[in-house]
């Protein structure tokens, strides 16, 4: 079975070029627990990109890459 990565470093690198700030993302309803869910590259839920999606005025893919785990090689 194959299992994927997620990566929130395009979050992050929107949120630099959009000059958002974490303080900013508290205040319009982000709660600390999903910052550092979002910091460990944790499972969120749709509703929660969703709305970060709104206060960035961005797309999914500009908050999260999906990044295949590579397989093992068998030696």
């Amino acid at each position: 079975m194959v299992f994927g990565i997620i990566d929130y470093s395009p979050l992050w690198e929107t949120m630099r070029r959009k000059r958002i700030t974490q303080y900013r993302l508290l205040k319009s309803g982000i709660d600390n627990k999903t910052l550092d869910t979002l910091k460990k590259n944790k499972n969120i839920t749709l509703l929660t990109l969703e709305r970060l999606c709104i206060i960035l005025d961005c797309t999914p893919n500009d908050v999260v890459a999906f990044l295949p785990d590579t397989p093992e090689q068998d030696t």
